[in-house]
């Protein structure tokens, strides 16, 4: 058994063995989509308690310490924490109570362990997972070409940190977005992160990842190809266009 889902299971042992909790839930690698599983899998959970015990998992870790001891930890979360097993295994977890449960957004889950009687359809979320404002191929097409504009304004103003959160993450996304939208939807997409997994869904002669994210001192270079990229494929906008053709030539001239 890969060492997650074993650690999970040595989890579920010892609290089945306590009143005040009533389920625990895989998430990720460890949940539903257990074929994903490498030697880079971390562990992702939600214990589930009851009304009062909360603090007590939070604040405590005797019980995660049970099947092996917790080298390193901090709380990233007012209801969870990131730990570091001594044996190397990587744990991320909320300690939530049922009704916390149904309105914390989720997806891919499975029960690993539940109290007889606790309550029915814990591994469904009640909360809707966060969507695009407008899931469209002309909303992803124009949010890239303003992100791409904005981000050259800030290079230009030498802002080149923002500038590159603009033009290599943001603009990236948006094309991330359109990708989904034209060859499907990728095995094991991330709701919550667009770019887990795309490497696997994206051959690179498809999407130029290394060209369109290059690294801090070269957001020209990934405008370039990200709006190149955009302009062979789908319709732009002559005036936006020409904008952003505007900023790349100054772009140039100043650096």
């Amino acid at each position: 058994m890969h060492p997650v889902l074993h650690r999970l299971d040595e989890l579920a042992a010892h609290l089945a063995t306590r009143d005040d909790t009533v389920a625990l839930l895989g998430l990720g690698s460890a949940g539903a989509q257990r074929a994903r599983l490498d030697d880079h899998s971390d562990l992702d959970f939600l214990l589930v308690v009851t009304d009062g015990a909360k603090w007590r998992y939070v604040d405590r870790l005797d019980w995660l310490e049970a099947p092996c001891p917790v080298a390193y930890s901090f709380a990233h979360h007012r209801s969870g924490r990131r730990a570091l097993y001594s044996d190397g295994v990587y744990a991320e977890f909320l300690v939530l109570t049922p009704a916390e449960l149904s309105r914390v957004p989720f997806s891919g889950a499975r029960v690993v362990w539940r109290r007889d009687g606790a309550p029915a359809g814990l591994a469904q979320s009640e909360a809707p997972v966060p969507r695009d404002a407008y899931d469209t191929v002309d909303f992803h097409v124009n949010d890239a070409l303003t992100c791409l504009y904005t981000g050259l304004h800030l290079e230009l103003r030498g802002e080149r940190l923002a500038a590159s959160r603009f033009i290599q993450t943001r603009a990236v996304d948006a094309v991330i977005a359109l990708m989904r939208l034209s060859a499907g939807e990728p095995p094991y997409r991330d709701p919550f992160d667009p770019a887990r997994r795309v490497e696997r869904a994206y051959p690179a002669d498809v999407l130029p990842l290394a060209a369109m994210v290059p690294g801090y001192a070269a957001n020209l270079a990934a405008a370039r190809t990200t709006f190149a990229w955009l302009s062979r494929r789908y319709p732009v906008d002559p005036a936006i266009g020409a904008a952003i053709r505007g900023l790349l030539g100054r772009s140039a001239d100043y650096q």
